[in-house]
């Protein structure tokens, strides 16, 4: 049986208090809506590059692990946001500046 899932708005907000707590800045650059909206995490590396992350089905455990989807220089990262944006205008984006790539994703609780 799939697990429960938290509506959007309220994982995001725990998303950004955990980071908040591991002092590794955050910040919303795009709303989506507060119930179903998907989420996507940007992670600048302060490089000039970045990472994307995104859930995906894993349909042999039923499970929705982050993936990393883009990965390379930070324009091209935000050229893969705003063409995700343009077709799910719910969709929530997340910016994490991290010059090791630390998102916390792979954390129990926020996967």
């Amino acid at each position: 049986m799939p697990e429960p899932r938290l509506a959007a708005g309220v994982w995001v907000s725990a998303y950004l208090a955990r980071l908040g707590q591991a002092n590794i800045p955050a910040y919303v650059i795009a709303h989506g809506d507060e119930t179903a909206g998907a989420v996507l995490v940007k992670c600048a590396r302060l490089d000039g590059t970045a990472q994307l992350y995104a859930r995906e089905w894993d349909f042999e455990t039923d499970a929705r692990p982050w993936r990393i989807t883009t990965d390379g220089p930070e324009p091209d990262v935000d050229a893969a946001i705003r063409r995700q944006r343009g077709f799910d205008p719910d969709l929530w984006v997340i910016e994490i500046e991290s010059r090791d790539g630390r998102t916390l994703l792979d954390q129990e609780g926020l996967a």
